[in-house]
């Protein structure tokens, strides 16, 4: 089988070996997935495509993006292999109606910089609230099988350090605070897969996950690892701009997609499920400088545009996996 992806073949040969994704559920399912050019989404698209051709499932994959020349660049590969990619152009908010079933959807649509969590708060709010509200309605409207939101651990606010996070604990948000226009918006959408599956049956599922870092992510990724990355291809030291003492455990993208596998096929809907390698547990400084150290660049420190930058107050976030854990699926690990 030839790759030409941007995700490792050595990760996609382990997402699709899995035991624990039942991938015969897949098989001639149509797949829509949201913020496909992200991150996350890039790499369960790839896995699902690489799986197809692996298992011959016979599946559909649908592609939602906002920008359709940047779309075709990224998805070069697989156009030009022919495999089952579509892509489906225009914003969450305002999705065009796929022709013909849709099976499954992995709801990953998101802003997801903190610099426009402050500059952008309506932008970030309109476009969480109303692009879910159109997914969770496009899921009921073609009763799906599977629904996935992803959400976020910051709905969590700001437990106490040292304690270990369940998914039942409540949530400290502080509308007052503009950042915490991300945090609060995802609650919202959490809330309303929820209220769709109460209502209307919709088996829509929650992922809380943590900080996801791995090969894939988009150009114009501004997060603290994604530039990490950037440094570490081009041999470059990397500038911190925060001491980074915010502690949280981390998640590689290749466990991003089995988890969401996972939670998609065999996930309890209504149920809220914490996503992160709890292995990984520590502060963003020791994991910058770890994955420095490891790569031969070095780390520097610039505090000077901490505010501008839009990041969040430190918190400790050690979240408990052990409801995801208990559907059978596990960590591989960061790599």
């Amino acid at each position: 089988m030839n790759h030409e992806g941007l995700i490792p073949l050595e990760d996609l040969e382990y997402i699709c070996g899995v035991g624990f994704v039942p991938w015969e559920k897949l098989r001639g399912k149509t797949i829509l997935i949201t913020g496909a050019t992200g991150l996350i989404g890039f790499t369960v698209t790839e896995a699902l495509l690489y799986a197809n051709e692996k298992w011959n499932l016979g599946l559909s994959v649908l592609a939602l993006v906002r920008n359709e020349e940047e779309a075709n660049q990224r998805f070069a590969c697989y156009k030009r292999s022919g495999l089952p990619l579509h892509l489906l152009i225009g914003t969450v908010e305002e999705a065009p109606d796929p022709e013909g079933p849709v099976d499954y959807i992995i709801h990953g649509a998101s802003l997801t910089s903190s610099m426009a969590f402050v500059r952008q708060p309506v932008e970030t709010i309109s476009t969480a609230v109303l692009g879910t509200l159109r997914m969770l309605d496009l899921a009921r409207r073609k009763n799906t099988s599977g629904f996935v939101y992803l959400s976020s651990m910051e709905v969590y606010g700001h437990p106490p350090r040292g304690h270990k996070v369940v998914e039942a604990d409540a949530c400290s948000l502080q509308p007052e605070v503009v950042r915490d226009s991300y945090p609060i918006s995802k609650l919202q959408c959490e809330s309303l897969c929820r209220a769709y599956a109460e209502e209307y049956g919709v088996p829509a599922v929650v992922a809380r996950l943590t900080q996801t870092l791995g090969p894939g992510f988009h150009p114009e990724d501004n997060r603290i690892f994604a530039e990490l990355g950037r440094c570490i291809r081009d041999k470059r030291y990397f500038m911190l701009r925060t001491i980074g003492e915010t502690e949280r455990s981390y998640l590689y993208t290749a466990d991003a997609a089995t988890a969401l596998l996972t939670l998609l096929l065999n996930g309890e809907p209504s149920q809220t499920y914490n996503v992160a390698d709890e292995d990984t547990y520590c502060s963003i400084a020791e994991m910058v400088q770890r994955l420095a150290a490891a790569n031969g660049i070095r780390v520097q420190f610039d505090l000077g545009e901490k505010c501008v930058c839009g990041y969040p107050e430190p918190f400790y976030m050690d979240l408990d996996t052990s409801r995801l854990r208990a559907l059978g699926w596990s960590a591989r690990g960061i790599k």
